[in-house]
């Protein structure tokens, strides 16, 4: 596929994403979609690529769903939004949410609506100092989706997650730091590099290593602690079996960086 509305960009280990239609604030459309999907896919199978940049071109991470674009009528002629949500925005937040390779929503500008809560499916979240993040569907009469119900209150707590909500209010990028909703916050001027530089040391690290603590992560959420414990020996057996492993502990031996090959 030829991207249109992509710029895919691959520096050693680090792919980086860059939604790449700013004359719309890179609002997200069908067109989009498909490319995030094919390219998400491409960039799992290329054993290379150890972490992949989802950022923005332009003023703006997303100003979200393209409301301009034609979008399904149901019999009686009504806008239909649902096939939208399971043809297109379910499958990328379940793609990001079990995705092999580290994820880093690098919000270069503001993250609206739905492009939120994608950034949010992904596994860290940076900022530049002058983004925010909005939950902005009350605006226009609709409900938080794209996984943004789930979440965001385990994130913030529900409390918070429903006045957000409801609010619409936007969340600067250093209040978003304090919440917990982003890890690090760059400079405008210095934010390229500050991400190139956040990604290409998360790249360095140990790859299998690291599947293995997002699944523990991903599986807390609905594990007791004895499930949880019985889960972290399961994977900490696996991580010892690693050719990382033995890797790290000759490198502490010797006093020396690690080469991790992620296996």
């Amino acid at each position: 596929m030829s991207l249109t509305t992509l710029r895919c960009t691959v520096n050693g280990p680090v792919a980086t994403l860059a939604l790449a239609r700013p004359d719309k604030l890179n609002a997200l459309n069908a067109t989009m979609h498909a490319e995030l999907r094919e390219t998400l896919q491409k960039l799992e199978d290329d054993e290379a690529v150890r972490v992949v940049v989802l950022t923005g071109e332009g003023r703006a991470f997303s100003s979200g769903q393209d409301l301009t674009e034609d979008l399904p009528r149901d019999a009686d002629g009504r806008l239909d939004l649902g096939p939208a949500l399971s043809r297109d925005y379910n499958p990328l937040v379940l793609k990001l949410a079990n995705y092999s390779k580290i994820t880093v929503a690098a919000l270069n500008g503001p993250a609206v609506g739905a492009s939120m809560n994608v950034a949010l499916a992904c596994d860290v979240v940076v900022a530049a100092r002058s983004a925010y993040l909005q939950e902005a569907f009350a605006k226009i009469a609709l409900v938080p989706d794209a996984g943004g119900t789930w979440i965001l209150p385990r994130l913030v707590g529900p409390k918070r997650a429903l006045a957000l909500m409801l609010t619409t209010d936007p969340v600067p990028a250093e209040e978003a730091q304090r919440m917990g909703l982003v890890y690090k916050v760059f400079e405008d001027a210095a934010f390229a590099d500050e991400v190139a530089a956040f990604a290409a040391r998360i790249a360095q690290g140990p790859g299998l290593a690291y599947r293995l603590t997002k699944q523990a992560v991903a599986e807390s959420l609905s594990n007791d602690l004895e499930t949880q414990l019985a889960l972290e020996a399961k994977l900490q057996q696996q991580a010892g079996f690693s050719h990382d492993f033995m890797e790290g502990v000759t490198a502490f031996r010797e006093k020396r960086a690690p080469r991790f090959e992620g296996r």
